[in-house]
């Protein structure tokens, strides 16, 4: 009787901790989440409202302990979709097309966990595949990888290097892992964070021809990611590849 009491209770009290934990504060900056898509979204075929579907490809080390394990599903919608319709009118200027995503929430532990983020970097299929496939110019007996950004891992070793032959990242089991690089708009990050195939200094869009990111989430729009193109509809293909940051809360970010 005691025993089954005593199950009874931790059963209760682990309940409670995994609600806590799956509050909007489980998420907290700069923990990112390594994704690849699993659905195709575009401006020519999708509509507002549609399912935007992708799973993180590393696992991740929450900063209460908690790790977010690969395979975990992110749910999102499209927000906005206009396709690019050539214009022929002579010397006329080509409309602008656009592809607009809202990136919801993650399932951890039968949760919805919200998600208040921003996207830190984004490749297509193409060069997600390369940065998985050793370098064809190296003969070693262990060639390396370079990843997205240009970091060199090697899978004999657990030293990610730089182009400059620093030591940036870990490749470590459940994944590599850095301290975040400062480059253009994307902050440093003094915690060591998940990346996948991403280099620490990863930043905007790789292998995303004719398409520029007028939106990637911040303060003022969390989650929010929007393409644009006046030569194309821009398109997010499945097994594309992002790395996702967490935005600081408003009163962090106040009391700096």
């Amino acid at each position: 009787m005691f025993n089954r009491t005593m199950l009874a209770i931790l059963f209760l009290s682990s309940g409670i901790g995994l609600a806590q934990v799956g509050s909007d504060a489980l998420l907290q900056a700069p923990t990112t989440l390594p994704i690849v898509f699993t659905r195709t979204v575009s401006a020519d075929r999708s509509r507002v409202g549609d399912s935007v579907l992708a799973r993180t490809s590393q696992s991740v080390r929450l900063a209460n302990g908690t790790v977010v394990p690969s395979g975990t599903e992110i749910t999102g919608h499209v927000v906005a979709a206009s396709p690019f319709v050539f214009v022929e009118t002579p010397y006329a200027s080509q409309k602008q097309a656009s592809l607009s995503i809202q990136f919801d929430s993650l399932q951890l532990g039968g949760q919805t966990v919200p998600l208040n983020i921003t996207v830190r970097a984004m490749a297509d299929p193409i060069a997600s595949w390369d940065a998985r496939m050793p370098n064809v110019n190296d003969d070693s007996s262990s060639p390396s990888v370079t990843q997205i950004g240009g970091d060199q891992l090697n899978p004999s070793q657990t030293k990610v290097v730089s182009m400059q032959g620093d030591i940036v990242a870990y490749d470590r089991s459940g994944g590599v892992y850095a301290h975040l690089i400062a480059n253009r708009r994307c902050d440093a990050s003094s915690v060591e964070v998940s990346v996948g195939i991403y280099s620490a200094s990863a930043c905007g869009l790789y292998g995303f021809t004719d398409v520029s990111a007028q939106e990637v989430g911040s303060l003022a729009k969390p989650s929010t990611f929007t393409l644009i193109s006046i030569r194309t509809s821009p398109k997010v293909w499945s097994h594309s590849t992002a790395l996702l940051e967490v935005l600081p809360d408003r009163q962090t970010v106040a009391a700096r």
